[in-house]
C-alpha cells in the first residue's frame, strides 16, 4: 500500500471535476520543485539499477472466482524451502524487486500480483475484500508451492493478506507454512492514539465519499488523463508519503510512482472502503505457531510503526525491527536490512528441517528502542 491521496473530503465536497482542476494546478505548482530535484540527483545509486526489470518463471493461476492472478517463480528447481511474497495496494510484484535479486538462489521465490493489480486480471468490485485476497493467497500456495516448508512474506496490503489467510486456514500455520515476516502493515487500521494516513482516508471515504468515488470511477478517463499529466505531482507526493529519507533515490520515488500509476482508478475505488474494514487480529493466534518477524518503520505515514508494535507484542515468538529514517516503502528505501532480517528469518523457520539454510547471512542486532515497551526493538 502506497499513499494514493486522490479520494476523502475534498473529493466528497468539490466533485470529481473540483479534484480534476485541483490535481492539475498542483501538478503545474510542483513542477519546478520535481524538475530542480532530479536536476540536483546527480549521484543517484539506483540510476542504473533495473528496477522491475527482474522476472521469473511465470504462470497463470486462475482462482475459484474465475481471475487469472499473473504469478513468477524464481528457482523453480531449488529442494525445499519456498518463500512466497504478496505485494500491497496499488503496487505490483516489482516492489519486491532487492529481495528477489539478493534472495536468489536462497529457496524457491514465489511472487504474484494481487488480483486487478499488475498483471494480474481485474476482480469484480464486490469481489477486492482482504479476506479475499486472502484466499487467493492460499490458492496460490497450493497451485505453485510444492510439498516442504513454506515462508510468507507480505507488506503493507500483503501483510494483511498473510493475516487474512492465517483466520481463514490456521491449519496451514505450523505445518505447512513455518515463518511470516510482515513488513510495514497492520492488523486493525485504527489502533491506539495513532491514525495513519490510510485509516484518514477510508474514515473520509465511509463518511463523505462514496458516491465521489463511484462518480470518479465512472469518469475514470477523465481521472486517468490528469493522473498522466500530473506525473510531476505523483512524484512529488510519493516521496513524500512513501519514503522518510531526503536524499531518497530518485529512481526509486519514479519507480514507486509508476506502480501507483498503473493502478486504475477503478481499482483504487474499488478495494479503498475494505480497509476500513479490516480487523485480522484473531489471525494473530496462528503467527504464534510459527518464526514472525514483523518490521516497523519509523515514518510511516500510511501505517504508523504503532501498528507493527501492536502486532508483535500479541505474537510472543515475534521478532519486532523498528528501522528509524524510513518511510512505507522500507523495504526500497533500506532494501540490505530489510533483506537481512529476511534471511534470518528464513534460517530460523527452517533450522532442524531438511530445508535447513547454510550461510544465510546475519542480520544486523535490535538495539532497544527507547519507548518504554519491552518488546520494541531498533535496528541500525
Amino acid at each position: 500500500m502506497v499513499a494514493v491521496p486522490t479520494f476523502g473530503r475534498s473529493v466528497a465536497t468539490a466533485g470529481v471535476a473540483g479534484v480534476v482542476a485541483a490535481v492539475g494546478a498542483a501538478a503545474g505548482l510542483s513542477a519546478e520543485r520535481y524538475v530542480m530535484g532530479r536536476a540536483l540527483g546527480v549521484d543517484d545509486p539506483c540510476a542504473n539499477e533495473p528496477l522491475g526489470g527482474l522476472r521469473g518463471t511465470p504462470y497463470a493461476v486462475e482462482v475459484t472466482d474465475g481471475v487469472q492472478l499473473h504469478a513468477e517463480v524464481d528457482g523453480d528447481n531449488e529442494p525445499g524451502l519456498t518463500v512466497v511474497f504478496a505485494h500491497g495496494f496499488a503496487l505490483n510484484q516489482d516492489c519486491w524487486h532487492f529481495q528477489r535479486r539478493d534472495l536468489r538462489g536462497l529457496a524457491r521465490l514465489v511472487f504474484y500480483d494481487q488480483r486487478s493489480h499488475g498483471r494480474s486480471g481485474r476482480a469484480p468490485g464486490d469481489e477486492t475484500s482482504i479476506q479475499r485476497l486472502g484466499h487467493d493467497l492460499g490458492e496460490v500456495i497450493d497451485a505453485l508451492v510444492p510439498p516442504g516448508p513454506v515462508v510468507l512474506v507480505g507488506h503493507s496490503m500483503g501483510g494483511m493478506t498473510v493475516m487474512s489467510l492465517a483466520e481463514q486456514r490456521p491449519d496451514l500455520f505450523g505445518d505447512r507454512v513455518v515463518g511470516v515476516g510482515l513488513v510495514a502493515t497492520s492488523a486493525m487500521l485504527v489502533t491506539g492514539q495513532e491514525v495513519g494516513l490510510v485509516a484518514r482516508m477510508t474514515s473520509n471515504v465511509h463518511r463523505f465519499g462514496p458516491a465521489a468515488l463511484a462518480a470518479a470511477a465512472r469518469q475514470a478517463d477523465l481521472v486517468e488523463s490528469v493522473r498522466r499529466s500530473g506525473s510531476d505531482l505523483g512524484y512529488v507526493l510519493t516521496k513524500r508519503f512513501s519514503f522518510s529519507r531526503s536524499d531518497v533515490s530518485p529512481a526509486l520515488v519514479e519507480f514507486t510512482s509508476s506502480m501507483v500509476a498503473a493502478t486504475p482508478v477503478s481499482v483504487i475505488a474499488d478495494f479503498m472502503p475494505h480497509f476500513g474494514k479490516l480487523d485480522t487480529r484473531r489471525a494473530l493466534t496462528s503467527l504464534s505457531l510459527v518464526e514472525s518477524l514483523v518490521i516497523g518503520a519509523v515514518d510511516d505515514q500510511m501505517t504508523p510503526s504503532r501498528h507493527s508494535r501492536d502486532i508483535a507484542e500479541a505474537v510472543p515468538r515475534a521478532t519486532y525491527v523498528e528501522i528509524p529514517d524510513a518511510g512505507h516503502m522500507v523495504m526500497l528505501e533500506h532494501p540490505e536490512l530489510v533483506t537481512a532480517h529476511l534471511r534470518s528469518l528464513i534460517a530460523r523457520s527452517v533450522q532442524g528441517t531438511q530445508a535447513a539454510v547454510d550461510d544465510p547471512g546475519v542480520a544486523p542486532t535490535p538495539l532497544p528502542r527507547p519507548s518504554g515497551r519491552r518488546r520494541s526493538r531498533r535496528s541500525r
